[in-house]
């Protein structure tokens, strides 16, 4: 494998919930920019992990994740929105909001990204065309079949238009003709250009698909082949990093002396400054003075930022349930007024 193709880098990963409990156990594997491959093995074996892990909702007890030469665990947490606007996940349980239409969870989640309102219409009515469903756009999640429910779920994953596209069981309890829908849709995703991977047990997907399939059992990587669900090859024992890494801004390059993502000149840059008055927008100042503060001393300092947070980055700023409802109708106020301008 050619290094400057590789988009992900898993090398040598493990994650201990407790001395009993290894979800993941030095995993290494790589994928390649425009690949398409599948994460397969039974429930248990650490898929769901790894996929947390990417999108940095956990952090690994050891190892190395790369994305795009992200240095992932050491990615600051206020460029965590950044960098998830990259991914593209769907996820199981799909998480579709059950109030809004199917055309208002795409416009949604474009409002969230801070698009014009002719570039959000445009958006949506071609995604809406690329996973067939433009009829259904003004039904409402339960309105829908489960195909439906999985296409309208991969149409607002790509909202955002993301270099690696994640599905995580996109045809469990699914018909084949609807499974057969949602293969040939993810397909013409990765002919476009964005790379893609399957997390499932669908043996009949994969098997058609013949592509890469990586196989996990017990948090450990036991087999890396192409073509059928059931081939096995021993994977590669370790899988070979650049130790330049780039975080976000591809001028600031660093090494192993990496900490929380600054260089040593960003380090003492970034101490001298800390008595400094913070820089906000100013929009913020009528949010609660408490939700400010929480936000401001995460380096969340801007409108764009805000709109961005996932429930996972609330739950670390401690934003209580009070004060999420607080946060809601300030974001909801805020984007109606810039929608009228």
């Amino acid at each position: 494998m050619e290094q400057e193709t590789a988009m992900i880098i898993f090398d040598k990963v493990t994650k201990k919930y407790s001395e009993k409990i290894v979800a993941l156990e030095d995993v290494s594997f790589s994928l390649n920019k425009g690949e398409f491959s599948f994460l397969v093995g039974p429930s248990g074996a650490g898929k769901t992990t790894l996929l947390r892990l990417l999108i940095r909702e956990e952090l690994p007890t050891s190892g190395a994740i790369l994305f795009d030469k992200i240095d992932v665990p050491k990615l600051p947490n206020k460029l965590l929105p950044k960098y998830r606007q990259r991914l593209g996940v769907v996820f199981q349980n799909l998480r579709l909001l059950e109030s809004k239409t199917l055309g208002e969870n795409i416009q949604f989640a474009l409002e969230i990204l801070g698009k014009q309102e002719k570039e959000i219409k445009e958006t949506t009515d071609y995604l809406l065309e690329l996973v067939k469903l433009q009829d259904r756009k003004d039904l409402f999640p339960a309105q829908l079949s489960g195909g439906e429910q999985q296409r309208g779920a991969i149409a607002r994953a790509l909202a955002n238009n993301p270099d690696f596209l994640v599905a995580d069981e996109p045809t469990g309890n699914l018909d084949p003709e609807s499974s057969f829908q949602i293969l040939d849709i993810l397909n013409s995703i990765n002919r476009a250009g964005t790379t893609v991977m399957v997390i499932t047990h669908d043996r009949e997907m994969v098997n058609k698909m013949n592509n890469r399939v990586i196989r996990m059992e017990e948090g450990k990587v036991i087999s890396d082949s192409k073509g059928s669900y059931d081939a096995i090859k021993k994977p590669k024992s370790k899988v070979v990093i650049e130790r330049e890494i780039t975080i976000l801004d591809p001028n600031i390059k660093i090494g192993d002396e990496a900490n929380e993502g600054l260089t040593k000149k960003n380090i003492k840059d970034s101490k001298s400054k800390k008595e400094e008055k913070k820089e906000y927008d100013k929009d913020m100042d009528s949010l609660d003075e408490s939700i400010k503060k929480k936000l401001l001393d995460a380096q969340i300092t801007s409108i764009d930022l805000i709109l961005n947070l996932t429930d996972e980055d609330l739950d670390n700023l401690n934003i209580k349930d009070t004060e999420r409802e607080n946060l809601e109708d300030f974001l909801s106020e805020y984007l109606n007024k810039k929608q009228k301008k």
